[in-house]
């Protein structure tokens, strides 16, 4: 390995300029808080850093953008997507594993309005394809997309639409169906991200995006936010394949980075509430950076 970067090193390598998420495709069903549609630029890179065959895994899937990117522009051969969270796995089993043209028919057929909402959302003993839509119905209608207990119900949202500002129903149903189109490519695991790594970590042809729950953020956004990042990083070191580790640009992870000899480059974004700010991405190897 090339060594640790310094603080001042880290800040020269930065991307030239914050990526623009409306050039990106958007594929995923989901508005997904912390999603990686902003990176997706720089995976392609890390995709394209060899043309052998590969095999992708998202260890922490959520809206699963990099996976999707991924199968839609041929840059692995197979995809693994894995999540725990009930919910989100709910929607993911539906659409790659079960019934995808039931969940895109009820999204299109779907008339909302706050009695109807609440009607679906209040339903106990859901079906696995009632819990796939709740879940759809829920990412779309709360605040900031958060699924999380404690999120609510948009009040005025774009334009004084409210709980519609956000209920695509055409293009969500669309976006279902062209997944549909690539889903042979892609296996859904719901389970646990350190059980799935631990599987791959001597593959050699595996390629590993491991976005997990930030330190920061990961208590608001989502439900299964407390993670042991300590024994991320030292799974992740053990990796024999490529990987692409994505975190908050805290000292805690620096330090992590630091104590598994683990290398990394700082990147901005901006945040949902247009703030900029850097992340972390920690790497095997940088010759596709540039």
């Amino acid at each position: 390995m090339d060594g640790q970067l310094s603080f001042f090193e880290a800040k020269k390598s930065l991307s030239p300029k914050i990526v623009n998420v409306a050039s990106v495709p958007q594929r995923s069903p989901f508005r997904y808080p912390g999603g990686k549609t902003w990176l997706i630029p720089l995976v392609r890179k890390w995709l394209k850093q060899s043309d052998a065959s590969k095999v992708l895994i998202e260890p922490f899937a959520g809206g699963g953008i990099v996976s999707l990117t991924a199968a839609f522009e041929k840059l692995a051969d197979q995809i693994v997507m894995v999540e725990l969270d009930h919910e989100v796995a709910a929607v993911w089993e539906i659409i790659i594993n079960g019934d995808h043209i039931w969940l895109a028919d009820k999204i299109y057929a779907f008339d909302l309005t706050p009695e109807n909402a609440n009607s679906i959302l209040k339903k106990e003993n859901k079906t696995l394809k009632e819990l796939a839509f709740s879940t759809i119905l829920k990412n779309r209608i709360f605040h900031g997309g958060i699924i999380a207990k404690g999120s609510g119900l948009i009040k005025n949202g774009e334009n004084g639409k409210g709980i519609k500002s956000r209920w695509y129903p055409r293009t969500l149903r669309d976006r279902i169906m062209a997944i549909a189109q690539v889903k042979s490519k892609i296996k859904f695991v719901k389970g646990d991200a350190f059980d799935e790594l631990a599987k791959i970590k001597n593959d050699k042809n595996t390629y590993s995006f491991i976005d997990p729950p930030y330190t920061v953020a990961g208590r608001r956004l989502y439900t299964h936010f407390e993670i042991d990042h300590d024994a991320l990083f030292a799974l992740t070191a053990q990796l024999k394949g490529k990987f692409m580790l994505t975190y908050d640009d805290t000292e805690e992870i620096r330090e992590l980075a630091k104590k598994y000899s683990l290398n990394f480059r700082t990147t901005p974004m901006k945040t949902t509430h247009h703030i900029q700010k850097n992340e972390i991405i920690i790497s095997d190897n940088f010759s596709w950076w540039n």
